[in-house]
Parts: structure tokens; sequence; C-alpha cells
């Protein structure tokens, strides 16, 4: 055989390589990309190969306003849409919106003076930034924050920027609307410059949409008096194109069908698992926990064996809900949709800034049923952006007078509680509305977000299983002829009636789609992710803990007391662990009645249990009072054995009178003035000492 020389065998070698690439092709290479292959099914990793310096992106995208938002629910993204969506249509700025995570700010004090930053900033939590603002915020408040040109705060490195502030936060909150505040000085203190007030709307008193317009109007016209804008009549100008697409059919298997990214679709889920990717997980078990008729309370235990996922006490567990069939046939029928239901479509971006909320080709049902909003609560600025598209001019003129008449809107539709298909039925239920673009609706609708749960359990006695406690929600409107129902509790219901059997489930007249796209749910499955908390149990057990949690604000105390359990089972010493709950009657609504005396056999005297049943008297009874009867106890394990002390649930009312109380305790207590006492709560909460979990 004849001996290959140094140049055969490169040759060779060429060849092989040739060959090889061209039979993988469109298996490892060469594979069409998928927008959402990465962004939503691994997280932030994804973002390696973009570009994280905002001021290329502005440059190269000819934008001379970007609107950053720091979100946990949605509605800061969605006011600095509208923001953005405002700003070029009615002053021709070129704008960007942009996720605080996807940049970084080191390079801020080379913004250019002839551009302006938008900031809105959601409140969360106890005064923390929101997940996607943490980043952003650690740099900006930093110690020892460092600019690219080096400039210290005394050397103003941000004079040439501009910006405008907006936040998003809750008066029953100790720490109202700090995120927008303490950026607000933090950017000032490095020598930007704020054009307009830094708005703040209160959640916690109803007025966060009347704030916000309240706060925009005269913020557009100091910035059009800054940077040389002029005002032009307002034209709808869409961000995204929706085209039908006669080549695809809903079997298509590149057509998502309610999937949230590509290894969904592809039916190969893979982690990490986050609030861009959730896991499908098992129930592996669901019950009832209420023993009345008219009103539920699930118990559900999660399985999460083989996720990667991981808990610790105290955490929170996010559910992806779908929204129900009722409200989805609502939605296309009024929108003149109803029949091409399964139509699919494609949606573009119309700008290169432009993130389209839902991954596509998919049809009108899945972008509807799985992606969008559609019982959220309503602005006025929408309806007045609709007004146009009416399909006669009476009922234009009915639209214009609820989008412009603030008295009138909050009569017709935010006291009644309507969605936007409701509010259009209200408008001219015999007319199809068919003239609105679904552009229109995906820019004004926000994104469906995933509903956080205290987590009941511990991680420490089921790490592989997360516990939810849910009261199932439905509210009853003076004077509407609908039921406002929870759109993620009824949900779960309908998953819980169909594990025990149920072949329709139908909770409280309301369907789902159950098993979810292509029926991958099957075998009830829900979409879950985990998120961290800093609500959590002493690292030492012996130390006292005092818990005040009301109805299903008892969710993460049974975690505790649990967990407490499980380490005085396993010889290990624990401390005293008193639990204030609350409920309406001890027949109808005590949550966990039979656990609560397993966990005293095994914690012994350590563990108390202090019950408020209101309605079982003829003077109602609440937690707090309950509280104020054990003052002594509550102040000398506060005082002398430093205890934790915690709250869960209702932050307008409850949380608010647990704190007045023990204020009070402590005063009385202690022989000092309520002005001090106040001080000395403050000083627990900053300590750690004091950690709520509370919503409103």
């Amino acid at each position: 055989m004849a001996q290959l020389d140094t140049l055969d065998l490169v040759v060779l070698a060429v060849l092989l390589v040739g060959a090889t690439a061209y039979f993988t092709k469109g298996t490892y290479w060469g594979i069409p990309k998928d927008p959402y292959a990465g962004s939503y099914a691994n997280g932030n990793a994804s973002k390696a190969g973009k570009s994280r310096n905002i001021l290329e992106k502005m440059e190269e995208s000819a934008k001379n306003c970007v609107i950053f938002y720091g979100s946990q629910t949605g509605t800061a993204e969605d006011y600095a849409s509208r923001l953005a969506k405002e700003g070029s249509s009615r002053f021709g700025l070129k704008t960007m919106v942009a996720d605080l995570e996807d940049y970084d700010y080191d390079n801020l004090d080379n913004f250019p003076d002839d551009k302006v930053a938008m900031f809105v900033l959601a409140t969360y939590g106890e005064g923390e930034p929101t997940d996607n603002a943490v980043d952003f915020y650690e740099f900006v408040m930093g110690e020892e924050t460092a600019f690219s040109n080096g400039g210290t705060a005394e050397e103003k490195p941000l004079s040439n920027l501009k910006f405008v502030a907006f936040g998003l936060g809750n008066n029953t909150y100790e720490h109202y609307n700090s995120m927008v505040r303490r950026v607000n000085t933090a950017l000032l203190k490095f020598g930007a410059t704020r054009i307009g007030e830094a708005g703040e709307g209160d959640d916690g008193a109803g007025t966060m949409e009347e704030d916000f317009l309240a706060w925009k109007e005269p913020m557009w016209v100091e910035l059009t008096e800054k940077m040389g804008l002029e005002e032009r009549e307002a034209v709808y100008e869409p961000i995204f194109s929706v085209t039908e697409r006669d080549d695809l059919t809903a079997e298509a298997n590149e057509v998502y069908l309610g999937e949230p990214n590509k290894n969904h679709l592809e039916g190969k889920s893979k982690g990490p698992y986050n609030s861009h990717n959730p896991y499908i997980a098992p129930i592996a078990e669901s019950r009832e926990i209420f023993t009345v008729q008219d009103r539920n309370c699930l118990h559900m235990e999660i399985d999460i064996s083989g996720s990667n996922l991981s808990y610790q006490t105290g955490d929170h567990v996010a559910v992806w809900p779908t929204n129900a069939g009722k409200e989805v046939d609502r939605f296309l029928n009024i929108l003149g949709l109803a029949d091409k239901r399964h139509t699919v479509i494609s949606v573009k971006g119309l700008d290169p800034t432009a993130r389209v909320p839902f991954p596509t080709p998919t049809t009108y049902d899945a972008a509807v049923r799985y992606h969008m909003e559609i019982c959220g609560p309503v602005s006025r600025q929408f309806v007045s952006s609709l007004a146009a598209f009416a399909p006669d001019e009476e009922t234009k003129a009915e639209m214009t007078k609820i989008g412009c008449d603030k008295d009138y809107f909050q009569d017709k539709v935010s006291s009644q509680y309507l969605n936007i298909a409701q509010v259009l039925e209200s408008v001219d239920k015999s007319k199809k509305w068919s003239n609105i673009p679904f552009s229109i609706m995906i820019e004004g609708i926000n994104k469906i977000q995933p509903r956080y749960y205290s987590i009941s359990s511990s991680s420490l006695v089921q790490k592989n299983k997360i516990s939810i406690t849910a009261v199932v929600e439905e509210m009853r409107v003076a004077g509407a002829e609908h039921v406002v129902k929870g759109v993620t509790t009824n949900y779960l219901l309908a998953l819980k009636q169909k594990q025990h059997g149920d072949p329709h489930p139908d909770p409280h007249g309301l369907t789902y789609a159950i098993t979810g796209p292509r029926n991958k749910y099957d075998g009830i499955h829900v979409p879950v992710h985990v998120r961290h908390s800093n609500f959590k149990l002493p690292s030492d057990p012996s130390k006292p803990i005092i818990m005040v949690g009301p109805g299903s604000g008892v969710a993460p105390f049974r975690g505790f007391v649990q967990e407490r359990a499980a380490q005085a089972s396993s010889g290990e010493k624990v401390g005293k662990t008193i639990l204030f709950f609350g409920c309406r009657r001890s027949t109808e609504d005590f949550l966990y009645k039979d656990e609560w005396d397993k966990f005293a056999a095994d914690l012994g005297p350590s563990f108390e249990l202090v019950a408020a049943f209101s309605r079982e008297q003829s003077q109602k009874i609440y937690v707090q009072h309950r509280l104020g009867e054990h003052a002594k106890e509550v102040n000398d394990l506060l005082q002398n054995q430093k205890a934790n002390f915690y709250v869960c649930g209702d932050a307008a009312n409850m949380a608010r009178e647990v704190s007045n109380k023990l204020v009070q305790i402590i005063s009385e207590e202690r022989g000092i003035p309520l002005e001090k006492a106040e001080e000395v709560v403050k000083s627990m909460r900053s300590s750690g000492q004091y950690q709520e979990d509370v919503w409103s």
C-alpha cells in the first residue's frame, strides 16, 4: 500500500471536514434561529451575545429617548410602553423601552445631553427593587459606584444626563415608593437633571392610574420645553405587525399553541426554570380545606422532583395561569375573531427595539388564552385609544367620553371591575369591534403574569414537594350583573376538580384548557417556578418567634412550624413558637386545624396557638386583639429574648392594625411614649427582627 505524504493527509482532512459539515447542516449548524429558543428558555444566560451597552443600542437604532422599567407584575412595564408610544406619536421622540436587567450602567456618564432617559420603577416587598432592577439599584446605590470615566459624586459624572422618573408603590407598605425616591436621590447626587416631578402612583389608595395620568401631562410640558419638541395630533402607529399565515395551520409543528419557548414547543423542556421558563410540575395532591360549600381554600402539593428547582422555607412559588375559556370567548367574539380563533398569525416588531411579548407563529386563541392579561384592569388611556376604531360615531363618542371623563370612567368601568372585552360589550354589544387592530390589543394589554404564593411547607421536611395554600377568589360587585373571579385560583380549583374525578370541571361556571397546549399538561400538571424571599426563620432554631397570620396568611407559618416540629423531633432545642391565627369560625375555615395538634405534640410547651374567630361572638375579634391579650408575653419575648416577629396577609388593614397594636404593647409594657415605641418597631424592621410577607 502506498504511503500517504503530508499533503495527502491535509487534503483528506479538508474533504472530511467539508463532508461532515455538509451532512450535519440543519442538525448541528445552519439551524433557523427561533427568537424564543433562548431568551425565554434560559433566562438571562441567553443574553450573553447581546450588547449590554445602552448608548450603542440607542445610536444604532437612532433613538433619543429610552424608557427603562423595573417591574414585578407587569404594570411598570406597561406604563413604560405607554410613555414610549405617547412620546413617539404626540411629540416625535424616537423612543425605545428597555428592561433594566438587559443593560450595564457604568457608561451613563457618557449619556448624550440631547437625549433623555426615563425610569419607571415599581417598589417590591419591603422597599426592595423588583427582580429585574436589582443590579441597577445596587449599582446606583453602591458606596463605591464607579462610572466609566471614574468621576466621583463630588465631580457630578452624570451632569449630561436628563432623566424622568415615575414610581409605583402602595401606601399600606412602610417603604412606600422607596425605589423611585432612592434612585431619584442617587441620580441627582451624581449630577443628573430631572425633568418634571418624580411621580408616585399609589396602588394602596386605588389611584395608581389617575396618579400616572396626572403626573405625565406636566412632565410632557416641561420635557417639550427642555428638548425643543413640538406636540402634534397623536395617531395610532403600530409597534407590531400582525400577519395571518395562509401557509400554516394550527396543527403545524412550528406553531406555538401556548408553549412559552422553543424547548417546550419541541417537548424537551429543560432548566434553569425561572420567570422566563416554567417547569411543568405534576400536582401530587390537592384537597379542599374549608368545610363550607360557598367558599373554597385549596391545599396543593407540587412535585419538583428531578427539576433542579429548589426552595427554602419562606420562599414563594409562582403559578403561570391560563385565562378562562369564557373570557377568551368573550374577547375573541367582541373583536369579531371567533371564527378565526385558530388562524395562525406571525407577530413582528416594526422597530428593532420592539420585543414581541410571546413566541410566534401562534394563533389568536393561543395568544389570548396563554399570554394576554385579558381579565386585568383597564386604563382610561387605553379606552381612549380604542375610540378611533369604534364601529360607528355613536359608540365612538361614548368611548371618547369614558376615556376622557375621570368620574364617568370610575362609574362605568373601575367601580364595576370590567375587563376590556366587558367595556366594549357595555358600550355596544350588538356590533363586532372588528376595526380594532389586534396589534393595539397586544400593545395595550399586559402580558399575563405568574401569580406568587407563599410556600406553606418546609424545605427541611419535604424538599421535593412545594405546598400551596390558596383561597379561591370570587367577588360580587354591588350593582353589577357579573361576578369577578380570580384568574389563577379558579384555574387551580379546576385542576383540583379534575384530579378528583370530574371529567369536565367548571368552577364558578368557568372552564379552562387544563391539559395545556397540545395536551402537554395532561395528567394534572401546572407551570411553576420558584422565587426566593427574605422572609426567613432565624438560623438558630432556639431563637423564639412570634407569627401573625390570619386566613391564608398562615401559609408560610405552616412551613415554619412544620420545620421547627421536625427539628424538635430530631433532638434540637427549639425556642418559643407562638402563632396568632384568625378566621371566621372554628367550624368553617380553621386552616390546618388537625395539623396544629400534631405539631404541638412534637414541639411540646414551646408551641402556642392563639386563635381569633371573628364571627363566633357578637363583637368581632381579630388577631390584633389576641395580640393585645398576650401583651406581657409578646413584649418579654421581643425585649429580653430578641424574638423574631412575623406578619403575613392583608397589607391594607390587618398588617397595619397589627403594627399599631405592637407599638401600643411596647409603649405600655415598657412605659415609654408612643413616639418612642414607633421608633422601636421601626428599628425592628430595619434589623430584620420584624418581617412582613403582605399583599394588598
